[in-house]
Parts: C-alpha cells; sequence; structure tokens
C-alpha cells in the first residue's frame, strides 16, 4: 500500500481558508444586494432615468374630461353622443387594469406604459371623439372645436398633486405599492384593494382642530325645513347604472349605487317609468330617486358582486355597508323665498373623477358624529374615536335656470348661489336638497404606513378610491301638490315633513347642524372660474364664471359658504407651506394627501393616525377657525422609508458583516505567524 504524500492543512491554514471564503461571500451578498437595489424603485431616486421614473411612478391614468366640455349637445344626437361618451369611461378603465396588472412588464421595458397602454388609448380615445363630432354634423349642428386635442391622456404618480401640464407623463413620484390590478381583488394585507385607499388617506380626526363655520342667516331668509323619509336602502336596491350620465348604458357608473326613494331606477328607466314606479319614502308622493356610491369596509370579506362588473372586476372589494341613518332634508335660501323645483329636474353634486378632473366640482365631506360641527374633510376618510360613527354629508345647488330640468354636461342648469346666498342673473333658488348618511364603520389602523381594515367609497378604478370622489344624484319625481308643499313649508319658516307636525316659524339662529357645499359655493375652488362654481381664497362663495380667483390657480382649498352655511377649510391653510407652489394641498389636486414639507405622522400605539404638527395632538374643541394646523398630509403609498430600507438591505448588511469578519480573522492569523 502507497503512501499517502498529501500534506494536511494546519490549523493556520485552515483559518486563512475560512477568513478568504467569509469576506468573498460576506462581498458576494453585498454586490447582488447593491445591484438589486440599484434597479427598483425607491420614491424616484436619482439613480434612475427619467424614463424609468415614468415607468415606475405611474400609478393610474389622468384623462382630459370631454363630456364637462359638451355643454350644448343637439336633441337629435344626445343618445349616441352619450353612449359615445360611457365608451370613453369603458376605455379608461380597461387601460387602468392593464397599467396595474403589467408592472413587472414596465419594469423590463421603459417604453411601455406609453407604448403599450397610453399610445393605444389615445387612438382608440380619437376615434370616439372623431364619432362625437360626426354625430353632431348629423344632427345638422357645428361639430365642437372644444375636444379637439382632449384624446390624449397622461400617466400620475402617487405623490402628484394635479395632473401634469402640457399633456406628458409624470415622472419622479413614488412606486406604488400594488403589483396587480383591479382583477387580483384584494390584498392579503387586510383586504385593502390594490387601487386604494392607501393610509395617507386617513387621518384621526380628533387630531384635527376645528375648521367649520356657522354663519347666521340673513333677514329675510327663507329658514323653513322640509324632511322626507326614504329609508337606508335596506331592501339591496342596487346597480351599477347612471341613467343621467350614462342613460341606456349597463354599468355607465363603473360601481355600485345605493338607491332609496324611487324603486326603478337603472340605465333604461324614463321619466314615465319614475312617475309609475314604487317608491321607499314614507310619503308616497314623493317617488323622488336619490341615489349614492356606496361604502364598503376593506376587510378581506367579499360581497355579492366579487366578480361582477362595477364591483370586483372594476376594483370596488370589501364588504358592502348600509347606512344606519340617512336624513334628507330640504332648506332654503339664506337671502330669500324659493320656487318650486320643476318635475323630474336632475342634479349631480361632487364629482367622481375629481382625483383627476381637479377639485373645481368636487363636492365631498366626511365627519363623525359629535365632530360635525367642528371638522369636515374632502380629501381625507375620517378615522372616529369608539363609540362615533362616520358622516358623509352632501348639500346639492340651489340655483336653477328656470327652463331645464337636465344639460348636456348634467352641470350647467344649476349651480351653487354666489358668497351672499344669491343666485347668479337667470336662476332662482329651489329647496336645496341635504342629505346626512351616517355608518357603523369599523375603525381602521394603520400599521407600518399601511391602512388595515379601511373603509372607501365605490368609484371609477382609475380615480383609487379617493374620499374627494364622493358624489350624490337626485331625481325629482314629487308630485306638484307636494312640491308646493314643500315650497310653501320652506318660506314660512316651518318645520315639516318625517315624524314632525308642522312646526310655527322658528327664530332664525344659526343652524344647530352645518350644511355643506350649498349656497356660497362647492366643497372647493382652485382660483378660476368654472361655471359659476370656484370660490377664491379670501373671497367667500362662488366667483362668477371667467372670474379669476383673489390668489390665482392653486389657491382656493378654503371656502366660505354664505347665509347660513359654514366654513369649510378641506385642508388646514398651515398645511401648505410654499403658497406660490401648485398645489398645496391634496385637496387642491387630487387627494393623494401630499403637502410640500409636510412629515408623515408614525403610528402610534394604538395603531391610529397621529398629526404631523405638535399641536395636533389637541382634542377638537373651540378656536379661531381661520388658521388651522396641519393634518397628516404626507403621502404614505411610497416605498424606501426607514422601515422598509432596514428590510430590503438586511443582504448587504450580513455581508459587511461577514467581510469585516473575514478581516479580522486574517489580521488574526497574521499576528500569531509571526
Amino acid at each position: 500500500m502507497g503512501r499517502n504524500s498529501r500534506r494536511r492543512p494546519t490549523g493556520a491554514r485552515r483559518a486563512t481558508f475560512a477568513a478568504v471564503a467569509l469576506i468573498l461571500g460576506g462581498g458576494g451578498l453585498v454586490a447582488a444586494n447593491v445591484y438589486a437595489s440599484a434597479s427598483e424603485t425607491w420614491g424616484g431616486g436619482a439613480s434612475q432615468s427619467g424614463t424609468d421614473q415614468v415607468k415606475s411612478a405611474t400609478v393610474t391614468i389622468d384623462c382630459p374630461d370631454v363630456g364637462q366640455k359638451l355643454t350644448d349637445v343637439p336633441n337629435a344626437a344626445k343618445q349616441n353622443v352619450d353612449t359615445e361618451l360611457s365608451t370613453l369611461d369603458q376605455q379608461i378603465t380597461e387601460a387602468y387594469d392593464r397599467l396595474a396588472s403589467t408592472r413587472q412588464a414596465q419594469s423590463d421595458d421603459a417604453n411601455y406604459v406609453q407604448n403599450e397602454i397610453l399610445g393605444p388609448l389615445k387612438d382608440n380615445r380619437t376615434a370616439v371623439i372623431d364619432r362625437i363630432k360626426a354625430d353632431y354634423q348629423r344632427a345638422g349642428a357645428t361639430a365642437p372645436s372644444a375636444i379637439d386635442g382632449m384624446a390624449a391622456c397622461t400617466g400620475m404618480a402617487a405623490d402628484q398633486g394635479r395632473p401634469p401640464a402640457g399633456g406628458q407623463n409624470d415622472a419622479g413620484g413614488p412606486q406604488p405599492n400594488d403589483n396587480g390590478g383591479p382583477n387580483a381583488g384584494q390584498q392579503g394585507d387586510g383586504g385593502q384593494a390594490v387601487s386604494g385607499p392607501v393610509a395617507s388617506d386617513f387621518v384621526d380626526i380628533t387630531t384635527v382642530q376645528p375648521n367649520v363655520g356657522k354663519p347666521a342667516p340673513q333677514a329675510g331668509a327663507s329658514t323653513g325645513e322640509f324632511v322626507t323619509k326614504c329609508g337606508v336602502n335596506a331592501n339591496g336596491k342596487h346597480n351599477t347604472d347612471n341613467v343621467i350620465v350614462a342613460p341606456g348604458v349597463k354599468n355607465g357608473a363603473h360601481h355600485l349605487h345605493d338607491y332609496v326613494g324611487n324603486q326603478s331606477n337603472d340605465a333604461f328607466a324614463t321619466n314615465d317609468t319614475f312617475a309609475a314606479a314604487e317608491t321607499s319614502c314614507e310619503n308616497q308622493g314623493d317617488k323622488s330617486s336619490y341615489y349614492w356610491p356606496v361604502v364598503r369596509v376593506q376587510d378581506g370579506t367579499q360581497d355579492f358582486d366579487q366578480d361582477a362588473d362595477g364591483g370586483g372586476k372594476e376594483g370596488n372589494v370589501g364588504r358592502i355597508l348600509v347606512a344606519k341613518q340617512a336624513d334628507i332634508k330640504f332648506v332654503g335660501s339664506p337671502t330669500g323665498e324659493v320656487v318650486a323645483m320643476p318635475r323630474f329636474l336632475r342634479i349631480i353634486t361632487g364629482d367622481a373623477k375629481a382625483f383627476t378632473n381637479g377639485p373645481a366640482n368636487a363636492n365631498a365631506h366626511w365627519s363623525c358624529t359629535g365632530f360635525e360641527d367642528k371638522v369636515q374633510l374632502t380629501d381625507k376618510y375620517p378615522i372616529c374615536p369608539q363609540g362615533s360613527q362616520v358622516v358623509r354629508s352632501f348639500a346639492f345647488q340651489s340655483c336653477w335656470d328656470g327652463q331645464n330640468i337636465d344639460s348636456a354636461n348634467h352641470r350647467t342648469h344649476v349651480a351653487f348661489a354666489d358668497a351672499n346666498g344669491d343666485c347668479q342673473s337667470g336662476f332662482k333658488a329651489i329647496p336645496q336638497l341635504t342629505m346626512r348618511l351616517v355608518y357603523d364603520v369599523p375603525r381602521p389602523t394603520i400599521d407600518n404606513g399601511q391602512v388595515k381594515n379601511g373603509y372607501a367609497v365605490d368609484g371609477f378604478p382609475e380615480q383609487l378610491h379617493k374620499p374627494i370622489t364622493d358624489h350624490d344624484d337626485f331625481i325629482n319625481v314629487m308630485t306638484d301638490e307636494l312640491m308646493d308643499q314643500v315650497v310653501d313649508c320652506i318660506n314660512e319658516g316651518r318645520q315639516c315633513g318625517g315624524d314632525v307636525d308642522d312646526q310655527p316659524p322658528a327664530t332664525p339662529t344659526a343652524s344647530a347642524e352645518p350644511s355643506f357645499g350649498g349656497d356660497g359655493g362647492n366643497a372647493l375652488g382652485n382660483g378660476g372660474g368654472n361655471q359659476a362654481q370656484q370660490p377664491s381664497e379670501g373671497v367667500p362663495g362662488t366667483a362668477p364664471a371667467g372670474t379669476p380667483g383673489a390668489e390665482g390657480a392653486g389657491r382656493g382649498a378654503q371656502v366660505d359658504h354664505g347665509g347660513a352655511t359654514p366654513k369649510v377649510y378641506s385642508t388646514p391653510k398651515s398645511a401648505r407651506n410654499d403658497e406660490s407652489a401648485a398645489p398645496q394641498s391634496a385637496s387642491e389636486g387630487d387627494g393623494t394627501g401630499q403637502a410640500p414639507g409636510s412629515g408623515q405622522a408614525p403610528s402610534t400605539g394604538d395603531d391610529t393616525v397621529s398629526a404631523a404638527a405638535p399641536a395636533a395632538s389637541q382634542a377638537v374643541g373651540g378656536g379661531d377657525t381661520s388658521s388651522v394646523p396641519p393634518v397628516q398630509t404626507e403621502s404614505q403609498a411610497v416605498t424606501g422609508g426607514l422601515a422598509e430600507t432596514g428590510v430590503q438591505l438586511w443582504p448587504a448588511a450580513i455581508g459587511a458583516v461577514l467581510v469585516i469578519m473575514g478581516l479580522l480573522l486574517l489580521r488574526r492569523i497574521g499576528r500569531r505567524s509571526v
């Protein structure tokens, strides 16, 4: 047997091999982690090219609202135009679905969003716009030039305050946390829909200082009230149609509505259908249709429409909540008497597309019981304290043009009153519909920048369930006799309807419950004149059409409602650090919840949202409503926070430790060998 001449390694040599292995292994971990991190989006960092930022920052799609430009559609073309406008909405929904479900492809190809989503969408929209113009021409009318150039859509970033100017894709925003489309349904984390809401859409209402004032009505005001009790839709009257905006089109709303009152409202209902319908209202003379998008809790549960159009297929997921209370009331004008509404008058208040359209027509108000006369939120969902319930409030336009029951864009036949509570020339004051919906909502929690068990209003999928998109619809189907009773009651200062017997006129005082968004303007403004519905900061009420705001574009988040309605500061003034920048707050753009220079509020021990200002811990109470401390405004739908950075860099940290250990071991071996 031959002798084995192979030398066994000494202890020193084995230690040297081990040290080299530690150094090589650790260095490999560091290199691999750095390379991986360089290819990821970390809040639009400098390591990315502009093109990379575009594809990773595009969270949703912003398309010009063609329908708002069509203010005079010939009757012969109206049906075709309504169908084409619905087709535009469907195209946006499908494009958003592709956007949200192709994150990997976007990472692989910097031009994917433009080439595969926005480019084809523009082509499709161009064809529809051409058909709309042809419909005008066939009806003997001049094709509208206002819609030329409205085919192109843009990518919109998560932290973007307003849709980008100049028709170009925005760059530099953070990567969204989701990587699936609406068809992905729900995430495993608390059942949150991939299309929102996000943590920055919520605020603990106890951290927001008072932002509502209650001026007394003027002399001569019509101070009566008429209540109609129509239930809360306990019988589950739902559909995803919208007979006002998209008559004859199934799923024209792309989200689910609650209906009370008229029981025959669907896409194909006509005035004759409404007149012959049953009603859920106690007063059978009121066959009016009152409808609004449902609210859902995203707690991982599913509802009947999980796999249906307008429901889970379009990002509207979770358990539908039935309102505990639906208060429907008609009130008067702060400056004089009201006249009867015409039968079949249609009114939409708020804007279901306010996230991308901007706040010109937004009229959302969110609060909690016990806080309604102190705090109203437009671009945040409130987290209410224990024992308090979520409240949605609406006050509809209270001026009518005296002729039309609808208009082509469903807005110009009605308007809000001006700063003094007066209607613009040619318009008449009508009973103002106000609605108050109360919900028993499970309390959301914010944990590590994520919302769990959140709630959200249904909406178009590309609107990301932002609270600013809340809206409400009304079709008057009262009998003429009942409408006359409503007018007499209001003008004589009585309280009528519901369970209340007619009461004598009361001494005019400030209302115990604020009325929002009614006489004096819509909830928001942007400093410009838009259909006489854009109040400017420092100027109460609504500026006449074409009148610039007192401080220019980008302002107008605070509104002084004339007459008996309150001031509402959707986002506190002090949350806007740079008055010259546009936008200064989420409410001035899209409800994303980002304001320049604001800090992200940390999660507290009880998982509630804390405010970003020292004074924000103070409970809501009295105080100066003209200067309000900031609430949490920093968007949380971002990557690159400290917690996430630690998670993503742990392989590099371990590698560094291994390299150091290897070097120390080599040094020790070297000393021993000397």
